[in-house]
């Protein structure tokens, strides 16, 4: 990991440089793909599933039989904290349910909005490395919560073709009633197309790998909403005298065993607390069973020393995390001055591990900068909302000229004749 001290904000830019990966032919091979699954379905979608995940398959959809084997498979300790999980987050996000009143801006014009869900969704759940259930959970109780009418969910299979039990046990028990086993492109063209196995839906949802996430990008273009885009994941943590360097540390590691271009980290305001991280990490590293992943995303990693607590918060500010936890003294302070995060972990006691499983936030988070711009998934994130009018008489005698104006200042006549025609009919 590279150390900076008080590096100056010209060099920020250069020293928060995300992992860069070489995507040279990446989108022609993707838009290939996509192609073929749009032109023959399932066909395509087999040739694929054998070519990338080593798999024959006859069925894509997963059985009730299957789901209840799995289930079956998952023991007490888990089912019990699938369940802790599940209900903090759907406490979280039925609270973000909101209720709009009807306004009348002037008398006799009268405007509302309504809020109704996307009636087919797309989850897509990696499975790669490791399972990533909570995702299911993350993605799919709010697409319950919103009253989405079809949830789709892929996943890939393993080279026996099965799927994970925990991944199909969070599923059930979120309610999830469509799982199929498909995976990368594959998965996002039959979700964006509709296939003879597979129904088309309007939004997906889900991280992936760099295929994935081109695809997403790729059929959003004509086909289907995306949830948002987003890379590799990633960590800010931002420490003081008060933080305690064994938790740091954790933190650190817990984001880099993701993967290789994971990237994270340390704003600390002293060079001896950066030693005392420093000295951490490689005592709990040896001992992590994804070691190697964490060993790689380390080098894309960087360690600043920060002294002026404005510049930090301007340093928070200009790379976006998408993870971002606070271990000071005065984080509620500097929580007020955060305008550009995914997710906020304020002081020593919450770890980024909580919101990614059982504290009830959301972890489908926007990574590479894009918290500039998005917000992580949420409960509107499976909803549209529709505006509605309803203007009297009277109403239309008090807009009507203004209406009669603009038009006939945008030079749209039409739009104009529709007013004065009804004011004729009034007056």
């Amino acid at each position: 990991m590279k150390i900076y001290f008080n590096p100056d904000k010209t060099l920020w830019s250069q020293i928060l440089q995300r992992p860069l990966l070489d995507v040279s032919g990446l989108y022609e091979t993707v838009q290939a793909v996509l192609n073929e699954i749009k032109q023959t379905g399932d066909i395509a979608l087999r040739k694929y599933t054998k070519k990338f995940d080593g798999v024959d398959l006859e069925e894509f959809l997963i059985s009730e039989e299957e789901l209840t084997v799995a289930e079956n498979q998952i023991g007490p300790e888990l089912k019990k904290a699938i369940e802790l999980a599940s209900a903090n987050i759907e406490k979280f996000h039925a609270a973000q349910k909101s209720e709009f009143r009807k306004i009348e801006t002037m008398p006799g014009v009268t405007c509302w909005q309504k809020a109704v869900a996307i009636e087919k969704v797309g989850l897509y759940i990696p499975g790669g490395t490791a399972p990533l259930f909570s995702t299911v959970l993350m993605l799919a109780i709010p697409a319950r919560i919103a009253g989405c009418k079809e949830i789709v969910l892929c996943t890939p299979p393993g080279k026996n073709g099965k799927i994970h039990p925990a991944i199909l046990f969070a599923a059930k028990f979120a309610g999830v009633k469509k799982v199929f086993r498909l995976g990368g492109i594959q998965a996002i063209g039959a979700m964006a197309y509709g296939t003879e196995s597979v129904p088309k839906v309007y939004k997906i949802f889900g991280p992936g790998n760099q295929y994935v996430t081109a695809a997403k990008q790729l059929v959003s273009m004509n086909e289907v909403a995306i949830d948002m885009p987003a890379g590799p994941s990633e960590v800010m943590v931002v420490a003081d005298e008060s933080a305690n360097p064994v938790f740091v540390a954790s933190d650190l590691l817990s984001q880099a065993e993701h993967g290789a271009d994971s990237q994270v980290i340390l704003v600390a305001n002293s060079r001896e607390l950066v030693e005392k991280v420093q000295s951490e990490i490689s005592l709990q590293l040896e001992k992590l069973p994804r070691k190697e992943f964490a060993k790689k995303s380390l080098e894309n990693s960087v360690l600043i020393v920060m002294e002026n607590e404005q510049k930090t918060v301007d340093l928070i500010n200009e790379y976006a995390p998408e993870h971002l936890i606070l271990s000071t003294k005065n984080y509620r302070e500097l929580a007020e001055k955060v305008i550009n995060a995914g997710s906020v972990f304020l002081g020593n006691f919450t770890p980024e591990s909580a919101g990614d499983y059982a504290s009830g936030t959301n972890h489908t988070l926007p990574t590479n900068g894009w918290a500039h711009s998005y917000s992580g998934v949420n409960l509107d994130s499976f909803m549209k909302k529709i505006t509605f009018q309803e203007i009297t008489e009277n109403g239309l005698k008090s807009i009507g000229s203004a209406i009669e104006t603009m038009a006939a200042a945008e030079q749209l006549e039409a739009h104009k004749n529709a007013i004065t025609l009804r004011l004729k009919e009034i007056n």
